[in-house]
């Protein structure tokens, strides 16, 4: 795509911004001068408040930042992912709903476009329906119109993925999944992912597998890391695009010391840590 403005580079880590509520604007600020240059938000005021991050973002842009050093990533959200805030007319039509939302997020961010925009969940648990194919294709007009330089999903089934790669006239860049060890780290839909191109982003992966950390500790203390460090480590060397959504300054730092590399044997250790 061609653009008049410099775009971003992909990141190799993103802050998270869900749960943070009151919090979000200084938590985000935080993380900016952490050295964070990617951050993940949604149109979805039960769980984020975008505005909030765009505060936070206009903050940075006007001191030390550019727009083009910064990657910002937010989504479209269904009505039944919503609570009574809902950013866009329930009763619209999809497009408009699509259109709304996104316009919406603008305001929210101050921005004049959003580098990466995900469908925030496919409307149904198998396939794909009318409504997800609406959605998309008006998430392509956008990028068309250069308002949204690349487009994703989150919260997707391989089945789904493989349909809307198949049929979709812009394939998604990215795929943006809760990844949990009892499932190999989402092992088919990535594997999906890199046959494909697609840029995986693993969300939930402290969260999700808290249990695994005893185990995580023997690489950690061999390697003088944190278990989150070793953690998104592995992430990045499986070809994942991590997010972390830590509320504490240290944790962010640490986060993005990652310039160390895991040996085949943890590597492996890890992948399959489950059924150890």
């Amino acid at each position: 795509m061609e653009l008049n403005h410099k775009i971003a580079a992909i990141p190799k880590i993103m802050y998270g911004t869900a749960w943070k509520e009151a919090a979000t604007e200084i938590l985000v600020t935080t993380a900016i001068e952490a050295g964070f240059r990617a951050i993940d938000t949604a149109n979805q005021r039960k769980h984020y408040n975008e505005a909030a991050v765009g505060n936070a973002i206009t903050k940075a842009l006007t001191t030390n930042l550019r727009r083009d050093e910064l990657f910002l990533q937010t989504k479209f959200t269904y009505k039944d992912g919503q609570d009574e805030r809902i950013p866009y007319d329930p009763k619209a039509d999809f497009k408009t709903q699509v259109r709304q939302s996104f316009q919406s997020s603008l305001d929210h961010l101050q921005v004049e476009y959003i580098d990466s925009y995900l469908l925030h969940g496919p409307s149904t648990h198998v396939g794909l329906a009318e409504a997800d194919w609406q959605i998309w294709q008006e998430m392509e007009a956008l990028q068309k119109e250069k308002k949204v330089i690349y487009l994703g999903v989150s919260n997707i089934a391989l089945q789904q993925l493989k349909l809307l790669f198949e049929k979709a006239e812009i394939k998604p860049t990215f795929v943006q999944n809760r990844c949990f060890a009892q499932q190999r780290w989402d092992k088919e839909v990535r594997i999906f992912c890199k046959q494909n191109n697609i840029i995986y982003q693993g969300f939930s992966l402290l969260t999700a597998n808290s249990f695994l950390i005893p185990k995580i500790n023997i690489i950690a203390k061999k390697m003088n890391k944190t278990p989150a460090q070793i953690i998104f480590k592995f992430s990045q060397q499986r070809g994942m695009l991590p997010l972390t959504g830590t509320n504490n300054k240290i944790h962010m730092a640490e986060d993005l010391a990652l310039d160390f590399t895991l040996n085949d044997n943890d590597l492996n250790f890890i992948e399959n840590i489950v059924i150890q």
